[in-house]
């Protein structure tokens, strides 16, 4: 697969949003005491960045890209979005999970439809929800139900869905871990070009260390739970980027090494 991280000079624009993580530690409270799943991050994402996070199973990515979401406070310390604190979920931050939790009962179009029904958006959204179908390529789908998508479609649906609210953040959650390998090769590519397209900025959650090669611009490698992040790696290779690339394969050996792999 090759990608590419190019944009054209004329789609340059301020979409994207900056985060601040200012010496955030989090825990959460169990039978046995408090149970450290976060500890002293900190680090500045800059507007139309796309940053991956990288770490062990459980260290805590996940729970730091739900207090990004607003879905919840840390512990200590703070998290700004666009130099405003993050204190509760918000349409210009959203999270794209690992399943698609579609609606088995509503179609396509009514699925995508639920993200301007979720801001109260009254009136005729069909346009809206024709040119989210469209973004994503399932505009011949408009009117299927669930169980009629293949894995890779139902993932197209939950990103329209997202979408459609024209978000200046996308905080994604391993959302092409439950594929198989060629819908996920397809699918990363189809990210890429979302991103290129709309410039939001991007935080993926991913345990591969080559699909974090391959799309972010930066990796964030954590250390086990409690997480500290241990190294900040900008991706400095070129930007039609391939699998097979030898400083690709070098970079990826040298981050499994950080991982103890």
């Amino acid at each position: 697969m090759v990608t590419t991280l190019e944009r054209p000079q004329a789609q340059q624009t301020d979409t994207g949003i900056a985060i601040r993580i200012a010496d955030v530690s989090h825990h959460f409270d169990g039978k046995g005491g408090e149970l450290a799943v976060l500890e002293d991050i900190d680090v500045t994402v800059r507007p139309g960045e796309f940053v991956a996070l990288l770490g062990p199973s459980g260290c805590g990515k996940s729970t730091l890209l739900r207090l990004i979401a607003g879905l919840g406070q840390p512990s200590r310390g703070k998290i700004g979005a666009g130099g405003v604190r993050v204190v509760g979920p918000d349409p210009s931050r959203l999270l794209v999970f690992q399943d698609p939790t579609l609606f088995p009962w509503r179609t396509v179009r009514q699925n995508v439809a639920l993200g301007l029904e979720a801001r109260g958006v009254g009136g005729d959204r069909t346009a809206q929800v024709d040119a989210a179908l469209r973004l994503v390529g399932l505009s011949d789908f408009a009117d299927a139900l669930p169980h009629e998508l293949s894995g890779g479609m139902a993932q197209r649906a939950a990103l329209a869905r997202v979408l459609i609210n024209e978000p200046r953040l996308l905080l994604l959650d391993e959302p092409f871990g439950k594929l198989d390998a060629l819908t996920r090769m397809t699918m990363q590519e189809e990210l890429l070009r979302l991103w290129r397209d709309r410039d939001f900025t991007a935080i993926m959650v991913t345990h591969d260390v080559e699909e974090a090669l391959l799309l972010a611009q930066r990796i964030l490698v954590f250390s086990p739970r409690p997480a500290r992040i241990v190294r900040d790696i900008a991706v400095d290779l070129c930007p039609s980027r391939h699998r097979d690339d030898p400083a690709l394969v070098a970079l990826r050996r040298d981050i499994l090494a950080t991982l103890g792999h």
